[in-house]
Formats: C-alpha cells, structure tokens, sequence
C-alpha cells in the first residue's frame, strides 16, 4: 500500500505531456499534492487503482490529468468516463476536465438527471471524448443507445462510498458491464468498506491502492470572512479592502504565475509596497522577496500556492484570497499562514458569482461559516483613516514627551485656541493623503453621460449603493463617475459615462446586482420615459 508522504516537485516529473503541464498550471495547480504524486504515475500507466482519499486533497486533478492525456484528440468517441454520486459534483469535474484538457483540444460533457434530454443528446451525437455523469442517467443513455462505451479506456468512480450509499450499486455494475474488458479503472473513495473493496475485488485488476490521511481542516484562530465581487471589479475592491483593513502584513494568493506578476506590479503602481513570490523565480530572487516582506521594506507579498507551504514567513496579520482556491486543503494551508504563535489573523477571500460553489464546498468540509463583508465605500475608508489618525493622537498623547513640540504653537494657542489649532492640524494631515472624493454614492455625471436603463427597483431591494456597487466593482468605473441614480418602485436608472456605457451593460448583465441578473439597456429620450413615482 502506498501511504502519505511529503514530497514537492512539479507535474512534469511525473510523465505529463507539456500541454497537459501548461494547462494545470494555468489552472493555478503549482505543486503536486500527495493523491497526484502518487496516482498520476501509476494512471498514466494504465493500472487500475484504489485510492482512499477525502474531498480536499486534489483528487480531481489526480486522475482527471491522466486522462485527459491518454485520450485520442483526434477519436470523436467516448474514451473517458467519470461517475460521480451528485449532479454538483458531475459539472464540478466535468468544469475541471474542461479547463485542464484546452490545449489537447479534448471535448466533455456532463450528464446529470433534472437536466434537459435533448442538449445531452445533441453533444452525444457530436462526438465527446469524455463523459462525466451521475450513474442513472448515463445508464438511461446507454439503454436508449445515444452513449456507446465501447472506446472507453478509463473509467473513474468519484465517491464511490458515496455512490454506494445512495443505491447505486447495480447502475454501477451495469455500467461497468457496459465497458470493455481491457479497461483501466480508478476508484476513488473517502472510506473503503467492504462493499467497497468487494467492487474493487470484481472488477479491479492487481490495483494499486493508495491511501491519503487528509490533514485537520480547520484553522480557528483565524476571523475568515468573503466578499462578493465581479471579475472585473475585484482589483478595486482588493484596494478598497487594503485601505480599509491597513494590514500590518499581508499576503495575497492568486492561482497563476502571471496573475502574481501582474497583480503585483499594479500595487506597486498605485503606491502599495509590494513583492511577488512563485515557483519561477530563482532562489536567490525568491529569498530577496522574502527578505523585504520579512524586514518590512514590503507589507503586501503576492503569492502563488507555493508560499501556502514551507516558506518561513512569520507574523502576517491578513491573508487575501484574491482567487478563491480549488479545494478546500490548499485553502487551509493559505490561511494558516496567519494567526501563528497565539497570535490573532484575518482572512479574506474575493468570490465571484461562478465560484459559488467553491464557497460552499469550503465551508462544508472546514465546518466553518464565513462571514459575508461589504466592499468598503469611500466614506467608510475616511471614517477609518480618521479613526487610525485619533487612535494614534492618543498613543502620542499617552506615551510620547511633547514639550518641544509644544512650543512650536505658542502664539498659535493664544490667538486660535488650543482646540482650533489642533483641529487644523488634524486638516492638514488628512487633506495631505485625501485622495477620495466627497460623495461616492450619488455625484453629478460628467459631460458625455448616458442614461442607462435598469430593470430593478425598491420592491427588488435595490438601492443607490447596490447599483453604484455593482457598476464600480463588475465595469471597474469609479464611483465619482457614476450617477446620478434615481430608484423607482420596479426600475432605475443611471448615468455613467457614455464611453463606459456597453462596458457597464456587459458587466451588469453578466454579474447583476446584489448577485441577481437584471436586464439593462441604454435608457430612451426624457419624453418617452415611464411616468416616475418617486426618487430616493
């Protein structure tokens, strides 16, 4: 039996061709886990295997990317097939093998019940090289003869436990049937019971059995909180966040190497100190990195997975999940870069609408709640520069000396009055940095302004803040060019600039308000619109 062993390397030593390579490390898989440096080999040499292994660990990719390289691009037949116990799941992995097989050109599709007959049907006849389905719907395809199995190579049993657990023994049987003698099989399961090892026993050959003891998923001394955002706003809200939250270190996770380049230089050009740190970087590059976050030069270090492990980085007050990590596991390891030695940490994590799920499945299998935050507006980051600013006065007032800097007001005090000096000085450390503009909600439109149409209102809930929010964080407009907003009992509308226009149309469209599509459109001339029944 093969059991848990810490190693590192990459996924090209383990057999896998370039583009396969290319494309997982696209994904944002950097470093193999343990279920994929000790599956994958033994895949990619056609064994059948046994793997005991929990949600979490990186399964997916662990027979997904065998797979998907012993599959023929050029055979428009079913070689692959995954069987997964819940139509969640089926999309979950059939989303995986998509992003993981783009550049061998490998077509899937998910077959789940609830799900419309002829869209299946209309694939199946296309041609698809893997198939990724719960048992009895793939067993319904079968029996009407729209998915033919005799190509297949390799067949997964996600969950098998699972699948067991919910009746489906005999559909599995069935399928399993259905499919050539000479095929591979991998069996992947949370506990190995003996149903379990009775199934391997009939229809596994000489596997290989590996077994993966998935590490404690919980960090409680960390505060973890998410907060919603469109994929084109999330840069503004990681700036908004980072001067709310003014963090003493933070390290910021995203999933590919470029992403980290890219990221980080933006910071650095907004005026954030900044490192970057990921796997191709050299040592000396990368120990330079650590180096200026450690020694404080820098208080933000941008990272791949590879900074989640086995990096020496003490005393980091936030972790800023900027993307939202695969699997639960790679999320623990980030987030437990903080609240080391005793000590308190936050952790943020940034979900767009599509990553739901990765959200849920997080919280399901860490046992934890997130908590759900607001982006912060341009009213609540003075509120808070203004609250850092008196909590210092008093630290200086407590603890400093401050003759010799008193005497520097003598004659100010006498002829303005102790209060209104400091006050003015109080002005002239906040003006120094005031780079917000007043009103962030409702500002007047610019010259060249288009009035935009919006089909939400009160009754939908919808407020000024929920569409300013919407169209700074999904279009990347900033807030002092937006507006104004009238809200109407079941529409609204809103001014932005008339070059945004079809950028904000794409991004409400596609992102919504409050995490709900709405239709919007370009708003018709003043005479032509509905009567108003009220503003607000």
């Amino acid at each position: 039996m093969v059991t848990t062993e810490q190693q590192t390397g990459s996924f090209s030593d383990l057999g896998l061709q370039p583009d396969v390579v290319r494309a997982a490390e696209e994904v944002g898989y950097e470093e193999p886990t343990p279920v994929q440096r000790q599956a994958i080999p033994l895949l990619l040499e056609g064994r059948d295997v046994l793997v005991q292994s929990q949600t979490g660990t990186g399964k997916t990719a662990a027979f997904a990317l065998p797979m998907i390289q012993r599959v023929d691009p050029e055979e428009r037949a079913v070689q692959g097939l995954v069987l997964a116990p819940t139509r969640e799941l089926a999309v979950q992995v059939a989303e995986t093998v998509h992003k993981l097989g783009k550049y061998r050109h490998i077509s899937d599709l998910p077959i789940y019940g609830g799900q419309p007959y002829d869209r299946q049907l209309r694939a199946l006849k296309r041609g698809v090289q893997i198939v990724v389905g719960t048992p009895g719907r793939v067993m319904d395809h079968i029996r009407r003869g729209t998915l033919n199995l005799d190509a297949v190579r390799m067949v997964v049993l996600d969950e098998a436990d699972q699948m067991l657990d919910m009746g489906f023994i005999e559909d599995i049987e069935f399928i399993l049937d259905e499919t050539p003698k000479d095929r591979q099989i991998a069996l992947f399961s949370a506990t190995i019971p003996p149903r379990i090892r009775g199934l391997a026993k009939r229809y596994l050959h000489d596997p290989a059995t590996i077994s993966i003891t998935s590490e404690r998923l919980t960090v409680p001394e960390v505060k973890q909180e998410y907060v919603e955002t469109g994929r084109d706003g999330k840069l503004e809200a990681l700036t908004r966040i980072l001067d709310m939250e003014l963090p003493e270190s933070a390290i910021i996770f995203v999933r590919t190497k470029r992403e980290a380049d890219e990221l980080g230089e933006t910071l650095v050009g907004r005026g954030y100190g900044a490192e970057v740190i990921h796997g191709d970087l050299g040592q000396a590059q990368r120990e330079r990195a650590i180096a200026g976050f450690r020694d404080g030069r820098a208080d933000i270090l941008v990272a791949t997975e590879v900074a989640s492990r086995g990096l020496d980085i003490p005393d980091v007050s936030h972790v800023l999940n900027y993307d939202i990590p695969l699997d639960p596991e790679a999320y623990v390891h980030r987030i437990g870069r903080t609240a080391r030695a005793g000590k308190s940490g936050t952790a943020i994590t940034f979900v767009t609408p599509r990553e739901w799920g990765l959200l849920k499945t997080i919280e399901r299998l860490t046992r934890v709640k997130l908590e759900r935050i607001p982006i912060p507006t341009n009213a609540d980051i003075r509120e808070r520069r203004v609250q850092v600013l008196r909590d210092a006065l008093c630290h200086t007032l407590e603890n400093e000396e401050l003759e010799r800097y008193a005497s520097m007001l003598d004659g100010l005090t006498d002829q303005y009055g102790a209060g209104a000096v400091a006050a003015a000085a109080v002005k002239l450390l906040l003006d120094e940095e005031a780079d917000l503009p007043e009103d962030d909600v409702e500002p007047e439109p610019e010259p060249g302004a288009e009035r935009l149409f919006i089909r939400a209102g009160r009754k939908q809930g919808v407020s000024a803040r929920d569409l300013v929010g919407a169209i700074a964080n999904g279009a990347g407009i900033p807030g002092k060019d937006i507006g104004p907003v009238d809200i109407y009992d079941n529409f609204s509308f809103v001014g932005v600039p008339r070059r945004d226009a079809g950028r904000v149309i794409d991004a409400l469209t596609r992102s919504g308000i409050r995490g709900r599509s709405v239709p919007v459109k370009v708003a018709v001339p003043e005479e032509k619109r509905p009567q108003r029944t009220g503003r607000r």
